[in-house]
């Protein structure tokens, strides 16, 4: 048709957006969806980067969301182990703090009301045995070890949007939704793109999950009146030199009760996060803060052996969580679960809010979605995401050192470190990338850190990427190597490809 009526327009190019957006399509609905800037361009790309239960939310008895998110764990790892893998925690018991006994009850839960079925469960350590504990500051004596996974946030976003978009969804970035009114049984709705150019588009459904922004949405254009249902959380995160060769992370206790994390990050680096703070400013201009940055600093030196200090830090990154608001006191405390707002209906194009939520229970609350729109849409297909995978991810759980083994026996001329990165990216897709290549020149330009023109074609036709942000920062973090990266032609070759005729959708 020339004029389509789509079934869901969908605001927010988030990981709830992508994932609603990758349900509905698997189910047969059209859908399109409009981001703003670049996918997981907002809270999606700022988190801690972990698939988990969340341990301390059992503090708070959100005994549903840790037992959803327990479950999640190792369907999300098995849907995509390319960018999801496990990981094992360390938790030091520290006198004074949260006793002993309180830890074992909590981590004996964690083990056991999430249906565990892979990951191993939690074991005693003794710090002063344990070649890890030789990082920390003398005195550190019993820990706790446990299992959560990983995972490569932006790119989970990414990839869902690419099966979204296979599955017949229109993914639109760098476009801004200027209005949206009902008439008659359908949504009219006013998009502006970075170019300036404008378009209408009509849905019979309005999905908006537009994260930090939902409020404005839909108070500003959509002319709702339930802003005051958000409450904006700023967290943020420091990454400094490597501090230890183990691939264990540390899960901390701070003096004022909260905690915090340490995990090795992109082999050379080491993460640490997060904070919580209220925030009422615009999301689009969240930095860290200098308050932040000492915060982190001196709950770290707190443990480590070795004095981190700010010029240690490489980089930093600040993400806004748009959180439901439940009336907690404190930022730490208000619920991280999801709550979705229905309105409309049979005689009334509808209205889907979408407030809260985590990367972890992503899945679960597209098909809680899901649920409002064939409430209103009719049902069309059953659901499908907890046995799928995203692409590239159509491999074992334990088999991506096999991938790995497989792709550079196919590419002999891949480094071992580039191969495992690819993999990691890409996992059975890195193929797609490397074609018929028989030797580095094949390629393309090399960028740096084994980042060549074909990489980045494949990222521009295929994963939306339009910038050399978007590349380095998003759908990489190669931008931690600037240094090695000759960012002048990355950004003219990026220029060329996207003023290419191509077949994006």
């Amino acid at each position: 048709m020339d004029d389509p009526v789509f079934d869901i327009f969908i605001v927010g190019g988030g990981i709830n957006g992508c994932g609603i957006a990758r349900d509905a399509a698997g189910r047969g609905f059209s859908v399109y969806l409009a981001e703003m800037n670049d996918l997981a361009s907002g809270t999606s790309s700022a988190s801690t980067k972990l698939i988990h239960g969340g341990l301390r939310y059992l503090e708070h008895y959100e005994f549903r969301l840790v037992r959803e998110s327990l479950k999640e764990r190792e369907v999300l790892w098995a849907m995509a182990p390319h960018i999801i893998w496990p990981l094992r925690f360390v938790l030091p018991h520290h006198k004074g703090l949260r006793p002993a006994w309180l830890l074992r009850l909590g981590l004996f839960l964690y083990d056991h009301i999430g249906g565990r079925k892979r990951l191993p469960a939690t074991t005693m350590r003794d710090l002063r045995q344990d070649p890890l504990g030789a990082v920390l500051k003398p005195g550190q004596g019993r820990a706790f070890e446990y299992s959560d996974c990983w995972v490569d946030d932006a790119r989970l976003v990414v990839l869902t949007a690419r099966d979204a978009a296979d599955r017949g969804a229109v993914i639109h970035t760098r476009m801004r939704l200027t209005s949206a009114h009902r008439v008659g049984d359908h949504w009219e709705i006013t998009t502006d793109n970075e170019a300036g150019h404008t378009e209408t588009v009509r849905a019979r459904m309005l999905v908006n999950a537009a994260g930090p922004w939902v409020s404005d949405v839909l108070s500003g254009l959509i002319g709702g009146n339930e802003s005051h249902d958000v409450r904006l959380v700023k967290g943020s995160h420091i990454v400094v030199r490597k501090l230890y060769d183990d691939p264990r992370c540390f899960f901390f206790q701070n003096a004022d009760g909260r905690i915090f994390f340490s995990i090795p990050y992109q082999t050379d680096f080491t993460l640490i996060g997060t904070t919580d703070q209220d925030f009422d400013a615009d999301p689009a201009s969240v930095r860290i803060s200098a308050a932040e940055t000492d915060y982190l600093l001196e709950a770290a030196n707190q443990y480590f052996r070795a004095p981190i200090g700010k010029d240690d830090i490489v980089w930093t990154y600040s993400g806004v969580r748009p959180l439901y608001n439940d009336g907690a006191s404190k930022a730490q405390e208000a619920t991280r679960d999801y709550v979705l707002k229905h309105t409309g209906g049979k005689d009334t194009p509808a209205l889907l809010n979408v407030f809260g939520g985590k990367l972890t229970t992503y899945r679960r609350l597209a098909e809680s979605a899901l649920q409002h729109i064939e409430a209103a849409l009719g049902h069309r297909k059953p659901r499908w995401t907890a046995h799928s995978s995203l692409p590239g991810g159509d491999f074992p759980v334990d088999g991506f050192e096999a991938e790995v083994d497989g792709l550079q026996a196919q590419y002999p001329f891949l480094s071992m470190d580039n191969a495992r990165r690819l993999v990691r990216a890409y996992g059975t897709l890195a193929r797609a990338i490397l074609g018929d290549a028989r030797a580095a020149g094949d390629l393309g330009p090399d960028f740096g850190c084994g980042l060549t023109g074909a990489e980045v074609r494949y990222l521009v036709e295929r994963e939306w990427a339009r910038s050399a942000d978007d590349i380095l920062w998003r759908r990489s973090k190669l931008g931690l190597h600037a240094e090695r990266i000759d960012r002048s032609a990355l950004e003219t070759f990026v220029k060329d490809a996207t003023s290419a005729p191509h077949g994006l959708e």
